[in-house]
């Protein structure tokens, strides 16, 4: 398990616990772990193997915060580039564009945000005389998008040949701004599913509560003996079933629209 008090130096963005984001997910993840452990065995001994479940959750609550910080890099990737266009027509040089970009995506997102720290690096290699189409790549390569390491493949490409930076960065732009306006519909498409996958989770555990608080002792039967531990483990398995089939539907409705949407930058 990897630890990380923040910042994207510190790697953050592919921690499982990051502070101090992730210690609302751990102290969920512990719930979690508690909750399976007396939902289903009513048992201070099953907390060592339900804290495999609470890992699963901690592993699945740092996927989603991965994801919303992906989506943030490159919604800052893109206010960044239409900057670095603006001051080309303005008659800015490329590397003074991206390097005067800085100060307006800080205007933007706010001082620490992510694309800030990706620029100050990159201010900091022009400094030391490094060409631009190198510390874009490794721009791409630490933000991890595919939209960033595929813009800094053209954009080395044009370098090198001679072609339209502005063309480029336009292009890129357009391609950024198409799975934006996707992704945000089908957020919106997809809401109501999410409230609904939510509740579902949710209903069994309300259920159990809602007949033993009329009725106590009425699960009695099923804890505290093999049959009723086994009878508990395979309806453990067929939630956790559930639960992880519908977290993949909606990683495939995300990840289906996302290739869709792919075009290449050079059109």
């Amino acid at each position: 398990m990897r630890l990380s008090f923040g910042g994207r130096d510190s790697g953050c963005k592919n921690s499982l616990i990051c502070f101090p984001e992730g210690l609302w997910d751990l102290g969920k993840g512990l719930l979690v772990t508690g909750l399976f452990a007396f939902f289903f065995y009513r048992s201070i001994w099953a907390l060592p193997p339900m804290s495999l479940v609470g890992w699963f959750y901690l592993k699945n609550s740092a996927r989603h915060r991965r994801r919303r910080g992906d989506r943030l890099l490159l919604l800052q990737f893109k206010e960044c580039l239409q900057a670095v266009a603006a001051s080309m027509r303005a008659g800015y040089a490329v590397e003074n564009a991206f390097a005067d970009s800085m100060a307006d995506i800080r205007s933007m997102f706010g001082e620490g945000c992510a694309m800030e720290g990706e620029l100050q690096l990159l201010r900091r290699g022009l400094s030391n005389n490094l060409p631009l189409e190198t510390l874009l790549t490794e721009m791409g390569q630490r933000g991890g998008l595919e939209e960033m390491r595929e813009f800094a493949e053209v954009f080395a490409i044009a370098r090198r040949n001679g072609g339209s930076i502005p063309v480029i960065i336009d292009a890129a732009c357009g391609s950024v701004n198409r799975r934006l306006a996707v992704e945000e519909e089908m957020e919106t498409l997809l809401s109501a599913r999410k409230l609904e996958q939510r509740v579902m989770n949710a209903m069994p555990f309300l259920i159990v509560w809602y007949v033993e608080a009329g009725n106590p002792g009425y699960f009695d039967m099923l804890y505290g003996n093999p049959a009723g531990i086994m009878l508990m483990t395979v309806c453990m398995a067929i939630y956790l079933a559930a639960y992880a089939l519908s977290e993949w539907i909606f990683d495939k409705a995300f990840g289906g629209t996302r290739q869709e949407e792919r075009e290449p930058m050079t059109e």
